[in-house]
């Protein structure tokens, strides 16, 4: 048996205001549309949260930093294991630009059931809120994905 998976790496970072508003994207591609938090994937070389400080400034022109890690996200497709590291922040410095990404706002957080979330957005907030939550694992069962908190 093969103990050994390719895998890619990738990153959201949910980025608080103080005032109970996060920062949200509302992303264009159509591979993954909706309200989401900046984020992306690592680069070779690059340390997990460098690859989150520099997605977050590509994305927004924000600066970010003491991220904390709040979970994880994965799964495995055609052979490769997908794992999205999950961070928050408070501490951020800049101005707020938009990218090709989508358009990047304010959003009180307890709107955020209110708008169009991207996929698996809804369990991506459990974990960034529930500190007894570590892992958002998706496995394909029947030809259907299925999600399980953990």
């Amino acid at each position: 048996m093969r103990k050994n998976e390719k895998a890619v790496f990738m990153n959201l970072c949910m980025i608080c205001d103080g005032d109970g508003n996060v920062l949200v994207q509302d992303r264009t591609k159509p591979d993954w549309p909706g309200i989401t938090f900046p984020g992306g994937h690592v680069e070779r070389g690059e340390s997990l949260t460098d690859s989150a400080i520099r997605e977050v400034y590509e994305e927004t022109g924000l600066t970010v930093s003491e991220l904390q890690l709040c979970g994880v996200e994965d799964w495995v497709d055609k052979g490769v294991r997908n794992v999205i590291f999950l961070y928050k922040t408070k501490k951020f410095s800049g101005n707020l630009v938009s990218s090709d990404e989508g358009e990047v706002f304010w959003l009180p957080l307890d709107k955020l059931p209110d708008v169009k979330l991207s996929n698996a957005m809804k369990n991506k907030l459990e974990l960034f809120a529930n500190e007894k939550l570590s892992e958002n694992f998706f496995e394909k069962k029947n030809g259907k994905w299925i999600e399980t908190l953990k």
